[in-house]
């Protein structure tokens, strides 16, 4: 069992939005990493981030979402940062990944002032560049298909996935 797909991307790319656009025309269920990660913790991320750390975080990211490769066989998508886990990049290699593309000015119209977002808490403008320049290269190494973003509706973005995960 695997995902039929997985979404992957910068804050504010679209990834929940789209894999869940994706996941009800596929007619298969929808899980975002994030949200089971908040779950399985029993609090929010920006919780988890203040009372254990970043790194703490990580480690529950990286475990969630290998369970998640292994078990899951719907959409998946993962948090920004899921990527940074040289594992978890060896393991998105076995699977049909899709990067939605985003550029700054866009992020930041969808993101706004980062609340919820503790990697954005502070200058978030700043902040949402550098994290676009450090991981863009690690979302296009991961990807199967890459979708732009920028200025397009969701249900045009889920459209153009659908059709390439048909292919």
């Amino acid at each position: 069992m695997a995902p039929r797909a997985v979404f992957v991307g910068a804050p504010g790319a679209g990834k929940s939005t789209i894999g869940a656009a994706v996941a009800r025309l596929l007619g298969v269920p929808f899980a975002d990493a994030d949200a089971i990660i908040e779950v399985e913790a029993g609090k929010p991320i920006p919780e988890i981030f203040i009372d254990d750390g970043e790194e703490v975080f990580r480690e529950l990211e990286r475990r969630t979402i290998a369970e998640a490769l292994g078990s899951f066989d719907g959409v998946l998508a993962l948090g920004g940062g899921a990527i940074l886990n040289e594992g978890t990049r060896e393991l998105l290699h076995k699977h049909t990944v899709v990067y939605l593309s985003v550029e700054l000015s866009d992020a930041v119209k969808r993101v706004g002032l980062g609340a919820g977002r503790p990697l954005l808490a502070i200058n978030p403008r700043a902040t949402l560049k550098y994290l676009l320049d450090q991981r863009r290269p690690l979302y296009a190494e991961v990807a199967t298909h890459t979708i732009k973003t920028d200025g397009r509706e969701p249900d045009e973005i889920a459209a153009e996935a659908l059709a390439l995960l048909r292919k």
